[in-house]
């Protein structure tokens, strides 16, 4: 594999492709950039390598920075967003060979 499909903003690793079972992104986004609410049916470990970011977790906020680490347990509505003033870089493992991802509805 000589590339992670994907966008300059994120690069995906689906595992089960390739006879394996953890998945992950690998983000490198621009200050307020980041997914809208969405959940999994599995847990999400994200390593914040360089930047901050603020996630919401089942409701709550958590501010975060190079070197910290985040779980948001399976079932679990969570989104985040570059909120420093530079790049955002970290990795987002999901526990599955196969991204399943469910979109919370806007009401």
């Amino acid at each position: 594999m000589s590339e992670l499909p994907g966008s300059d903003g994120a690069r995906r690793f689906e595992a089960g492709r390739y006879g394996a079972n953890v998945s992950f992104f690998v983000i490198d986004s621009e200050p307020g950039e980041g997914p809208e609410p969405h959940s999994h049916p599995y847990g999400e470990v994200f390593v914040v390598l360089s930047g901050e970011v603020t996630f919401t977790v089942d409701g709550n906020a958590i501010e975060a920075g190079s070197r910290d680490i985040v779980v948001a347990e399976a079932e679990t509505v969570h989104s985040f967003v570059n909120a420093g003033g530079g790049r955002l870089h970290m990795v987002n493992i999901h526990a599955s060979g196969e991204m399943i991802t469910r979109w919370l509805e806007e009401s």
